[in-house]
């Protein structure tokens, strides 16, 4: 086979698994598998994000190499403990085209009592209506997991007067010892 030949690949389906169009879409053999960059929040390192009422978290990305754009995608925060959480106001599936999504996190615990975020680290994962774990093809859409992000519930603010004072014995793992020197100098007459 020449690097000129062709691979036919049928238009993306709509999740009810019928064909979204009744043509299909030529993509080279040589194309790359598409996928997606995270732009948003920056990948230099993990950010942390508070599940408080008013914070809204927002997930952004450039498609890259994407010759054929499903119908849906699907996000999902995997946490640490093995929960998997969906993400954002469509519990998790938004249009294919979609270059963000917003996760209200405070909004996601009020609706879900019984499975609440937990306060842990992530990881985003994104894919297409072939579902996670699909094969690398050229031109379509492959899975990201690149992301990882953490969530924790601040603390409630304790003033002094109703906390309690940790001395610096029951606070340190150690008793520092201090030592004085003292310096003579004769007296000058």
């Amino acid at each position: 086979m020449s690097q000129q030949q062709q691979q036919q690949t049928p238009s993306p389906t709509q999740s009810g698994g019928s064909q979204s169009s009744l043509g299909s879409l030529t993509i080279p053999q040589t194309a790359p598998a598409g996928g997606l960059t995270i732009t948003q929040p920056p990948q230099t390192a993990t950010s942390y994000y508070k599940i408080k009422q008013g914070v809204t978290l927002t997930f952004g990305w450039n498609f890259t190499s994407l010759l054929s754009t499903p119908t849906h995608l699907t996000v999902s925060a995997i946490c640490d403990n093995g929960n998997t959480y969906p993400v954002g106001p469509t519990d998790g599936i938004i249009p294919g085209d979609a270059q963000s999504v917003e996760w209200d996190l405070f909004s996601y615990n009020q609706a879900h009592p019984d499975t609440p975020l937990a306060q842990n680290s992530y990881t985003l994962h994104i894919w297409d209506d072939r579902g996670p774990g699909a094969a690398m093809a050229p031109g379509l859409f492959h899975e990201n997991n690149a992301l990882r992000f953490a969530l924790y519930n601040p603390a409630s603010y304790t003033p002094l007067a109703s906390g309690s004072i940790v001395s610096s014995q029951q606070r340190l793992p150690f008793r520092p010892r201090i030592r004085f020197l003292s310096v003579c100098s004769p007296q000058s007459s």
